[in-house]
């Protein structure tokens, strides 16, 4: 059994559960997560070259709740490392290991898609969600941001005296 960490018994003492944390735990009880780790595995980096590939499912629980909040690569990365209910899903424990970096999911993604595991995934999740009486509405997580841009020079208030110069008639005249 896992430690539980200062958080996690702190999050426990709340009241209520969160829609997000309702729905994550909905999902973790529908999925067959044995299954697809199974039929990605063949596929999947073994590690005998370069760096040590994260877990399958780690990857998997990364890769799927990006798909339901709609969110970048980089974005959920941002999400999971901000979020206690989607750390609690992916299992990460932060004194342990960190969220797998953007590059990681994206190759994974690309795993998924090549090799079509993606797609019976998505019909199985579906499958299973409308036996269950539901509809998956996936949603978007929009957060807020401060942009650098360029300053411009101010203009000049109304009212302000400009100085005087030739006008643009006075001007050819002289020439």
């Amino acid at each position: 059994m896992k430690q539980l960490s200062f958080t996690d018994i702190e999050y426990a003492g709340r009241r209520r559960a969160a829609r997000r944390e309702t729905f994550l735990n909905t999902m973790e009880k529908m999925i067959s997560w044995d299954y697809w780790v199974s039929q990605i595995r063949p596929h999947y980096p073994t590690g005998t070259r370069g760096r040590r590939p994260r877990g399958i499912e780690t990857m998997l629980r990364m890769y799927l709740l990006q798909k339901w909040y709609g969110l970048s690569d980089e974005g959920i990365e941002d999400a999971v490392s901000d979020s206690y209910a989607m750390r609690s899903f992916m299992r990460l424990d932060f004194a342990i290991e960190q969220v797998p970096s953007a590059t990681t999911l994206r190759r994974f993604r690309h795993i998924l898609n090549k090799t079509g595991i993606a797609q019976q995934l998505q019909e199985e999740i579906d499958e299973k969600v409308r036996a269950a009486g539901k509809q998956l509405r996936c949603g978007s997580i929009t957060d807020a941001s401060l942009l650098t841009v360029q300053s411009h020079r101010r203009k000049k208030e109304k009212g302000a005296v400009k100085e005087a110069g030739p006008k643009r008639d006075e001007k050819k005249s002289e020439a």
